[in-house]
C-alpha cells in the first residue's frame, strides 16, 4: 500500500478494514499487507485518496 504525503491520518480506512489490518499512528499508517486480502474498501473511502497500491 503506498501512502501519499497529503494523507491526513483520519483513519477512516482503518475503521472498514475488514481484517484490522491498518494501524493509524500519530504522523504514518502501519499495513500488515502480507495478511490483506486486496479488497481496496480502505482505498474506496479515503476522503482525500491518499491510499493507492
Amino acid at each position: 500500500m503506498k501512502v501519499k504525503e497529503w494523507c491526513m491520518f483520519c483513519g477512516e480506512c482503518a475503521g472498514v478494514c475488514p481484517r484490522n489490518l491498518i494501524e493509524v499512528r500519530e504522523t504514518s499508517l502501519k499495513f500488515r499487507e502480507d495478511e490483506c486480502m486486496e479488497c481496496n474498501i480502505c482505498i474506496q473511502v479515503c476522503p482525500v485518496r491518499a491510499l493507492e497500491r
